[in-house]
């Protein structure tokens, strides 16, 4: 037709009108592809065609919606073989390229953020897709059906040993609440023989971060030790250098110190005397005060518990209780050698303070209401540390163990 003349409908034929709706609606042309095709004048007059003379509902293409009360509502009409191939081909190739498109997103969390996506047979398990059948999503995810079902056999496996072994820990923790998961792969290790349940220190991590049962350490601070005074004050014989001094058996030395314990009332103080070989809490007292002679008789039980006449090194910070002549007569009386650290420096008495941090941060979780739940809740936290917790220091024996072996 000719290019520069202004064309209404009329100028159309009827004829010509049909066949370029017949060629839209059958998918060989585009209504603009029409347009360019046939110079078809108006951005509108082949959609107006499509509507007058087409078999498909054509929405309005500038994408206005039209309100039901000021529009009447037309009935679809059926859609021809040609068009509903069509519409069936557009869903398919998009189905692919969504398809493709999550396969390239997983395959970028691999590689570049190392996020490990596994087969989604959990998807088909928990039937989250109507109607999709095991072996067409096995043939989707190329994977076998024996596959799929041995993965599903694993899984529920690996969820019965986990709920096995939450519930040993939960039993563990009722006397030991903050012990470690690596020390509980050593204390759990017998009874998941028993079950035949194989499991390593990194899944019982695994395990319990998804249980929601990893301790999380809690740290606090309150200052016990005053060595500004005029008593003497003695070298530190564990220092590193030539004549550091290194126990090789039990009671050759043992540490002291001083730590605080909060009440529903006034704080309480808890002294204790470990060995430094066997880790074993030897001897210890709570009372209600800084008095010497209320921090001396954790030493005196370490003292009357005592099996051998070895020479022994008595090691302590610089506070003014160690310091005292009281305390300094019982180590003349049962020949003690008496060793402190250089000023407050709790790095050199790093063991003493340690089974100070293990009995507050997993034993004494509770505050005690008085002196005399303190005493108990003490007595019995000792009773557990030396005879039930494996010490890591010691290949995960207990102190009480190695303390009796050698």
């Amino acid at each position: 037709m000719e290019q520069g003349v202004k064309r209404t409908q009329r100028d159309y034929s009827l004829a010509f009108k049909l066949s370029v709706v017949e060629q839209v609606e059958k998918g060989e042309l585009t209504y603009k592809g029409a347009q360019l095709r046939y110079g078809i004048q108006g951005r509108s007059t082949v959609l107006v065609w499509l509507r007058k003379h087409g078999l498909q509902d054509w929405a309005d293409p500038s994408g206005r919606a039209q309100s039901d009360s000021t529009m009447p509502k037309r009935e679809s009409k059926p859609l021809t073989p040609e068009q509903r191939i069509k519409e069936l081909e557009t869903q398919l190739r998009e189905a692919q390229e969504k398809a493709a498109l999550f396969e390239a997103v997983l395959d970028v969390m691999r590689k570049d953020h190392g996020v490990v996506v596994k087969k989604p047979s959990g998807v088909v398990a928990q039937r989250l897709v109507k109607k999709l059948s095991v072996e067409r999503a096995c043939r989707y995810m190329g994977i076998s059906r024996q596959a799929y079902y041995k993965r599903r056999q694993s899984e529920n496996c690996r969820r019965s040993e986990a709920e096995t072994v939450t519930t040993l820990v939960r039993h563990v923790r009722l006397r030991q609440p903050k012990l470690g998961t690596r020390k509980l792969h050593h204390v759990l290790r017998p009874a998941l023989v028993e079950r035949g349940i194989k499991l390593g220190r990194d899944r019982l991590f695994d395990v319990l971060r998804a249980a929601r049962l990893l301790v999380v350490p809690h740290r606090a601070y309150h200052k016990t030790t005053n060595s500004h005074h005029r008593f003497r004050r003695h070298p530190n014989l564990l220092k590193i250098g030539p004549g550091q001094v290194v126990p090789s058996a039990p009671e050759q030395v043992w540490v002291a110190d001083i730590t605080y314990l909060p009440t529903a009332g006034p704080f309480v103080y808890l002294s204790l005397v470990t060995d430094a070989f066997s880790r074993k809490v030897v001897g210890y007292h709570v009372h209600d005060s800084l008095q010497t002679e209320q921090v001396s008789q954790a030493l005196k039980m370490a003292l009357r518990t005592r099996r051998t006449r070895h020479p022994l090194i008595h090691h302590s910070d610089r506070g003014i209780q160690y310091c005292a002549a009281y305390y300094q007569d019982i180590h003349r009386r049962h020949g003690l050698r008496c060793s402190m650290t250089h000023g407050y420096d709790c790095y050199q008495n790093a063991l003493a303070e340690r089974i100070n941090g293990i009995l507050k941060g997993e034993f004494l979780l509770q505050r005690p209401a008085d002196l005399g739940q303190a005493i108990k809740m003490v007595e019995q936290s000792v009773r557990i540390y030396n005879h039930e917790r494996p010490h890591t220091a010691l290949k995960y024996k207990t102190p009480d163990a190695v303390h009796r072996a050698l």
